[in-house]
């Protein structure tokens, strides 16, 4: 056993550690025609918050329960769900100026704490649809996107994705009904 001790005294100490790399994340997308699919999206945060990820929920255009980027819902200790700090859902593109404030608001947090490095997995649940009324500037969404930190999973769903959003995507699933006679 002593001899054994000192040959490995005598091997040289490598300067540097080789870790393994982080597996980079994803962009996936969840895409219908209509809006309400969301329950496909929740089981996979619930699955990855149970394994230990840190999953943030965002919901875009949901309010009415006096939530907002300083009143998250934790559900356990892995998942954040945030909703715009609004009184009501927002289910066109003409809004008032106080829910436009609001939902800026919203995007700036979660472009801040992501970048930050505070979750693995993000669902940007209807995005899209606030892209697509212009209540988000598609550019900023693109530049998020592209600078997130390498391991971050990021997975939107809603209508209308735009292209640019489409073309940056690994993973693209279309939901829609099948109708069987």
């Amino acid at each position: 056993m002593a001899s054994q001790l000192s040959a490995l005294e005598d091997r040289p100490v490598p300067s540097k550690r080789h870790f393994p790399k982080l597996v980079e994340g994803m962009i996936q997308i969840y895409a219908a025609p209509h809006r309400h699919f969301f329950v496909h999206v929740m089981a996979q945060a619930l699955q990855q918050a149970g394994q230990g990820t840190s999953v943030l929920i965002v919901q875009f255009l949901k309010g009415g329960i006096n939530q907002g980027p300083n009143n998250p819902v934790h559900l356990g200790q892995n998942l954040t769900w945030l909703r715009c700090d609004i009184s009501r859902c927002i289910t066109t593109s003409t809004i008032e100026e106080h829910e436009r404030v609001a939902l800026l608001a919203l995007w700036n947090h979660v472009q801040k704490v992501v970048l930050d490095g505070h979750y693995s997995l993000v669902i940007l649940d209807e995005l899209s649809l606030a892209v697509h009324w212009q209540l988000i500037p598609l550019p900023d969404v693109l530049r998020f996107l592209k600078h997130r930190p390498s391991h971050v999973d990021v997975a939107i769903s809603g209508p209308e994705i735009p292209a640019a959003i489409m073309d940056m995507a690994d993973q693209v699933t279309e939901l829609r009904r099948s109708y069987r006679e």
